[in-house]
């Protein structure tokens, strides 16, 4: 009887540590994908870095301007288009359709970048 208590409880065990294993993997694989959800892109020295960016269709893409002058971010097809941005501001836009999207700065544009959705 003793043994059969003993199994039955070994067996219990093993179920849930399977089950909370299998938990943990989720949100392991939730979490990695919340991390590629974001992207950056950083306005310095009158340049976009990356100039060009691929991405996956859902991914929001902020830019930041690192420069000490005011800089704009605006798609050429009209998609999205900033604010102008200060110093340390930032601009979002999330890209919800497969497609390339070129941007310029609108005050000074031969500053270009690229988004590549996939």
């Amino acid at each position: 009887m003793r043994r059969s208590v003993s199994i039955a409880g070994l067996a219990a065990a093993l179920l849930l540590g399977t089950l909370g294993f299998g938990t943990g993997q989720k949100s392991y694989v939730a979490s990695a994908q919340e991390k590629t959800s974001t992207m950056e892109v950083k306005i310095d020295n009158f340049s976009f870095g990356p100039v060009e960016l691929t991405v996956p269709v859902g991914t929001t893409v902020t830019w930041t301007n690192r420069d000490d002058i005011p800089h704009t971010v605006v798609s050429t097809d009209k998609v999205f288009k900033s604010k102008v941005l200060d110093t340390d501001e930032k601009f979002s836009y999330t890209f919800s359709k497969a497609a390339t999207y070129p941007y310029f700065c609108s005050i000074h544009p031969k500053m270009t970048g690229k988004v590549i959705v996939q």
